[in-house]
């Protein structure tokens, strides 16, 4: 069975308050963006072997135990008693790069079980599964736009629609950490409520929806700042960093072929939304 894991940015992202348990309460969307992971799982009923992974492309940091794609595996088994599996997962979505790629692995990972193996569970079943894994995981069960409120996982539909929009995103070669990135965060609320900001045109957009996160790591990774700048210089209509880092993305009304040239030391993907 094969699955294509895709991304997701994040329009939006503040940090409304500390919580008892440590994290934060955050505020965002989540949009799904079309750059995909390549997931193919593969019955091993003869096999004692739980599981034998396959990865190629970018480097995947870690033991295989690590793998978000085996820790849905496991946790699954658990619950239900399932063959062993072959897995290849060929990564495209770079790591560490804010866009959710081991989360949508992860999410991918559990729908290809459950559907191969028929299993009884419903796409809120897997959102509460997912949900131990990462707070970003159950966004990726249904894949398309949503509101996001507590620590990522508490999520409802939003309408935002950005059909005919040509995304940009880029990637440089700069890892935060995501202690670096809450370093000097101070919560609050938002100047302008996201819910109401984000039914606005694209084009009221900057004045109005922002990245907290953007403060702390453009002050300690400046070539990040300059990437969205740079953004913006070539006609972008909105850009924001996502995530807490380190892409970058801008919308645009058209497409940007010069993107390669003017990002040659980053990762780029370009695509018609």
């Amino acid at each position: 069975m094969v699955s294509y894991p895709l991304c997701k940015i994040n329009i939006g992202l503040y940090v409304t308050g500390k919580r008892p348990d440590g994290y934060h309460n955050l505020q965002t969307v989540f949009y799904p963006i079309p750059l995909t992971d390549n997931l193919e799982v593969i019955d091993l009923t003869l096999s004692d072997a739980p599981y034998v992974l396959h990865t190629t492309g970018a480097a995947v940091a870690g033991a295989p135990e690590q793998n978000l794609v085996v820790r849905a595996l496991m946790l699954l088994r658990e619950e239900f008693d399932l063959p062993g599996v072959e897995i290849w997962l060929h990564k495209r979505i770079p790591s560490g790069a804010g866009l959710g790629g081991g989360s949508s692995d992860a999410a991918y990972m559990m729908k290809a079980l459950r559907d191969l193996y028929h299993l009884p569970l419903t796409d809120h079943d897997l959102e509460a599964r997912l949900s131990t894994l990462g707070a970003d995981c159950p966004f990726f069960v249904k894949a398309t736009a949503q509101y996001a409120e507590g620590i990522g996982e508490l999520l409802s539909p939003c309408s935002v629609d950005l059909h005919g929009w040509h995304l940009l995103l880029v990637k440089p070669d700069i890892f935060v950490s995501t202690r670096e990135a809450f370093a000097g965060i101070c919560p609050a609320t938002p100047a302008y409520d996201l819910r109401t900001a984000i039914s606005a045109p694209v084009e009221q957009w900057h004045d109005r929806i922002f990245n907290d996160f953007e403060r702390t790591v453009f002050a300690a990774h400046p070539a990040i700042g300059a990437i969205k700048q740079t953004l913006y210089d070539m006609g972008a209509t909105y850009a924001a960093m996502t995530g807490s880092g380190s892409s970058v993305f801008g919308l645009f009304r058209r497409p940007t072929d010069e993107a390669k040239s003017v990002f040659a030391d980053c990762f780029t993907f370009h695509c018609r939304l």
